[in-house]
């Protein structure tokens, strides 16, 4: 018995002291930025009840008073990327909105379920349609293809009243199309799709092509470059897309700085051996003050 009620009282000085570290980090995380404006959330609406309070769990909303809700519907699919208005929505967004130089981060929280687009494939069609310097996370209970969270996000900001250009959404939902299509094609990958779409959008950037011709010759070069062989159709799949691109005059110079710059950060962040040092030492020194107390305690 003596021996039962040592463990249970250590269990909750431990339980006690880990939320007491934890509320003052969770109660900053949630305070509303008044110049920002709150997070928005926008929720597939397929989803059932257990699974929204499933996804907004995942994506981190403990007070729905505390962000701005919405609903993405396959009507919303069809008016933004004129996609099946009868489709089936699952995956959601929250987009929490950072001071300008920021850039564009994505973060999947549910890599598993999000099965055609990657990180850098939101972060190229985003970019694209003009969404520049937030957070975006995206999650769903159920295995999609992610389509129905880009359409949240860009309907979160129509609703909030900084509408996109409309030419623009379609032309980044066509690229996620186009990348998505090609990462499935034999000696392609997810990321090697990412590295030639940015590599044709540097080249752009750099050379200011002027007429079609110039961007077949720029994306010709560039599967040269990392020695992609497309069929003809994928090829000229990419010359179209890239030449719409130029003739809505899409600033790519920012849409690569901004990929550069995620990029970086991510690198940065997982090479960082001081940092990761720092997280050992943090966890290192506070389980030894615990163990020092409860020592004290009992001993």
């Amino acid at each position: 018995m003596k021996r039962f009620l040592r463990s249970t009282l250590t269990f909750l000085i431990l339980a006690g002291l880990i939320i007491g570290l934890a509320a003052p980090v969770q109660a900053a995380k949630d305070g509303i930025n008044e110049k920002l404006g709150m997070p928005i959330v926008v929720y597939g609406d397929t989803l059932s009840d257990t699974q929204k309070q499933d996804t907004a769990e995942l994506l981190e909303v403990q007070d729905p008073e505390a962000v701005e809700e919405y609903e993405v519907t396959g009507e919303d699919i069809a008016n933004y990327i004129d996609g099946n208005p009868n489709s089936n929505m699952y995956s959601s967004a929250k987009i929490t909105r950072e001071e300008e130089g920021e850039g564009l981060t994505i973060n999947i929280v549910t890599p598993d379920n999000i099965t055609e687009v990657t990180n850098d494939m939101y972060a190229n069609a985003l970019l694209t349609a003009g969404v520049e310097n937030a957070t975006v996370d995206v999650a769903s209970p159920v295995k999609v293809s992610g389509h129905s969270a880009l359409t949240g996000i860009y309907k979160a900001y129509d609703v909030e009243g900084e509408q996109l250009d409309k030419e623009r959404m379609e032309l980044a939902n066509d690229e996620l199309d186009v990348a998505t299509d090609l990462a499935d094609k034999d000696g392609m990958n997810q990321d090697k799709v990412t590295e030639l779409l940015a590599d044709i959008k540097q080249a752009i950037s750099e050379q200011n092509p002027a007429t079609k011709e110039d961007i077949e010759q720029i994306v010709q070069e560039q599967l040269d470059n990392l020695e992609i062989s497309l069929s003809e159709e994928d090829r000229q799949k990419l010359v179209d897309l890239f030449n719409r691109m130029r003739d809505l005059d899409i600033n790519f110079d920012n849409v690569k700085n901004q990929l550069d710059e995620i990029a970086s950060k991510v690198k940065d962040l997982v090479n960082d051996e001081g940092f990761w040092n720092k997280v050992e030492s943090f966890f290192s020194n506070l389980l030894k003050q615990i163990r020092g107390f409860l020592e004290g305690l009992f001993g």
